[in-house]
């Protein structure tokens, strides 16, 4: 059996400036429209900061000398000039509202590139995450929750997909915008500059100091996050059976457990980013009333600046580019959580795309060939029904073929999932072409180990494996297993047609060859019996169908694809004894000529291969046909008789 899957500890962020990088790295595709994003942005802050510049000369040049007050004490002014004043306010106002509509238009416009360019990207990590996943050895599903990996394409992404769409503009517009409104500020007066410099530094100091605590703790939660999903998807899947043992109890009780440590993991991670934006909102606030003050004085005082004396209108000003200058610090300490809860999704997203694919150093490879008058093999385009093993030679580069026949041995295997503990112990055995081997034992015992050997879902340490006489670890995977068929007791129907669902064993297969399998497997019966007959569609793992009829389709599928070795793992354990009854003709004819592995609790299925070999921990202690095991009368003889029942 496999190894059990492992809950482990929490695990801490290992390279947060890698994972930047190599984030940063998907985008750089989209170049040429991130450096118009920026030109946006600049225009925008830009056209925003010279908004509140020109507040400035409103105050001063025309709402100051028109005030009742301010006319009160000045000589009185003349209607031409009350008019002129009048008509620069309304065309200043005019330029003023220009200017912040087309800061609005540059704003819209660079956020809607952003949402183009963050799309296409996570379309590329979704790509290039999926492509890898299907480099994975079966080992590695084997040993991680689905829920985990569906984690990774959806809440994962989704965190990339946050920062990218809001975070990354936010951050770019805020550096911008601080530049540009810290040069006005200066400008406009440095004493009050100066003030608004002291809050900042305790602003950064507190952003720096709680970002730095804040970070582990999100990976944390990605992590805890993925396990809850993972036991979500278990318990969605085994309903029935929590169902059937009266198992609610205990399956909440562990939710509670990983839903606790979730929330323990995203309470940890929030409670110091949740914090900061608070906290420095009001100190921005506290800024603002400091530099109010100081402002009022200095402007009593008639204090000289860049721009000249400080006036009421400069302060204004100055006060609104405070709001400017504190808004975008607070907003960023604000998009921290984002960002930290994005990277911790990168970094696993990354970690399984980091993850070794399946190796597979083979160089002997399956091809239709056509046999010639003199008895020799050659490739053709062709499908003859004639399949060969192309063998390139690199000494002198010639190619040879040899008919593949479906012999298998093993030579002396040894096999563990984990080190220093071994499944397999020694096994040897020899099928010839067309042969049928059985594989009979307790639980546990390497039946399915064997047969997941031969397909090379996992590599032997020790010993060695050979088809046709050569070493699988010479052939290509993907040639290996497309001479192999098995029939798995758990079968998997994907959502489509069942015509679609048969010819999943052999793509360009045509129709005929579909109906024909169908036939072999005597599955056309019912398959006509539906709504739809061979165009019926099929969803949520074929639920609309009795689980012997799924099992007859898994049947068939492995007839279209015409294989010369057969793997029958269960194949009938979901079969009722009419229906196995039944089909059994339909699986002598698709094992005949071939060479068929089958595993099977029912002695009745087993009965007449040409050996059966009986396993018990991991060792082949019996072999021979029906016959002869009967007449040793050991383990094979107590398990027909049922003196000893298997577990």
């Amino acid at each position: 059996m496999p190894p059990h899957r492992q809950k482990g500890p929490f695990q801490k962020p290992k390279n947060t400036k890698a994972t930047i990088k190599r984030l940063f790295g998907y985008i750089s595709e989209f170049k040429a429209l991130l450096v118009l994003v920026v030109f946006f942005i600049i225009f925008s802050t830009l056209a925003s900061v010279a908004g509140t510049q020109i507040l400035q000369v409103v105050i001063d040049n025309y709402l100051t000398p028109l005030s009742p007050a301010v006319r009160a004490v000045n000589p009185p002014l003349t209607d031409e000039a009350v008019a002129g004043l009048l008509k620069g306010f309304v065309m200043t106002l005019g330029v003023m509202l220009s200017i912040y509509l087309l800061a609005a238009l540059f704003t819209f416009g660079y956020q809607r590139i952003m949402l183009n360019v963050s799309t296409k990207t996570l379309f590329r990590i979704r790509k290039d995450l999926f492509k890898h996943m299907e480099t994975l050895p079966i080992k590695y599903f084997d040993t991680n929750t689905h829920g985990d990996l569906m984690s990774r394409y959806t809440n994962d992404i989704d965190t990339i997909r946050e920062m990218m769409s809001n975070t990354i503009t936010s951050f770019i517009s805020s550096a911008i915008t601080v530049i540009s409104v810290f040069v006005m500020m200066v400008y406009n007066s440095w004493q009050l500059t100066l003030v608004v410099i002291g809050m900042l530094f305790v602003m950064l100091f507190l952003t720096a100091f709680i970002a730095s605590r804040s970070g582990k703790f999100f990976k944390e939660q990605q992590t805890a996050l993925g396990k809850v999903n993972g036991y979500i998807e278990e318990m969605i899947d085994g309903q029935k059976v929590v169902k059937v043992f009266v198992h609610e109890d205990k399956s909440k009780a562990e939710f509670k457990e990983l839903n606790d440590a979730l929330c323990a993991a995203a309470t940890s991670a929030n409670s110091f980013a949740n914090v900061l934006g608070p906290i420095n909102n009001n100190l921005c606030h506290v800024q603002y009333a400091i530099t109010a003050v100081v402002g009022g004085i200095l402007v009593i005082n008639g204090v000289h600046t860049f721009s000249g004396i400080l006036t009421v209108g400069t302060l204004v000003a100055f006060l609104t580019y405070t709001r400017n200058f504190s808004m975008p610090i607070a907003q960023v300490s604000q998009q921290f959580n984002s960002v930290l809860s994005a990277l911790a999704g990168a970094e696993r997203i990354f970690g399984l795309i980091d993850e070794p694919s399946e190796v597979d150093d083979g160089y002997v490879t399956l091809v239709n060939a056509e046999e010639k008058p003199d008895g020799t093999l050659a490739e053709t385009d062709r499908r003859t029904g004639l399949w060969a093993w192309k063998h390139p030679h690199k000494a002198d580069g010639t190619v040879t073929y040899t008919k593949v026949e479906g012999r298998v041995e093993f030579d002396d295997v040894y096999f563990g999932y984990e080190e220093n503990k071994t499944v397999l112990n020694g096994i040897s055995l020899y099928a010839k072409a067309g042969q049928k081997i059985a594989f009979v034992g307790s639980t546990g015992a390497g039946k399915t180990t064997i047969t997941n050997l031969i397909n090379r879902f996992y590599d032997v340490p020790d010993g060695k494996i050979r088809y046709d006489g050569i070493n699988i670890n010479k052939i290509k995977k993907d040639d290996l297993r497309r001479s192999l068929s098995m029939v798995l007791q758990d079968t998997h129907l994907f959502t489509g047609t069942v015509r679609d669902n048969i010819r999943y064993g052999k793509l360009d297969a045509t129709d005929e060859d579909v109906e024909k399998a169908a036939k072999l497997a005597n599955a056309d019966s019912f398959i006509r019996h539906l709504p739809e007959g061979y165009d019926t569609m099929l969803t949520s793992d074929g639920a609309n169908l009795s689980q012997g009829q799924r099992q007859l389709l898994a049947i068939a599928r492995a007839a279209v694809a015409d294989p010369p070795v057969l793997i029958l793992d269960e194949a009938t354990s979901s079969i009722d004894t009419r229906t196995e009854a039944l089909i059994e003709k339909g699986m002598d004819r698709l094992m005949e000529g071939r060479t068929v592995f089958v595993i099977a609790h029912r002695l009745s299925t087993v009965r007449n291969s040409n050996a059966i070999m009986v396993l018990e921990n991991g060792k082949i202690i019996e072999r021979g046909d029906h016959e002869e095991l009967i007449k040793q009368k050991g383990k094979y003889y107590q398990l027909y008789t049922g003196m000893f029942e298997l577990s």
